[in-house]
């Protein structure tokens, strides 16, 4: 039942947030997205890595 709630929990606040920055009229140039871009599938495979590695040596 907990994760019920956590999960709805971040679906609303997900929701408002991409309302507040739909309102706020802030846009990214596509550069500083490519920029940013390049970062996300190596940061996505460390945190996998460490995710692994503190799954196998815990306890």
């Amino acid at each position: 039942m907990t994760m019920i709630y956590i999960l709805a929990i971040l679906f609303v606040s997900l929701f408002v947030l991409v309302k507040i920055l739909e309102n706020s009229k802030m846009w990214i140039s596509e550069e500083s997205s490519s920029k940013l871009s390049r970062w996300f599938m190596p940061l996505v495979g460390v945190l996998l890595v460490v995710q692994l590695v503190m799954m196998v040596f815990r306890d």
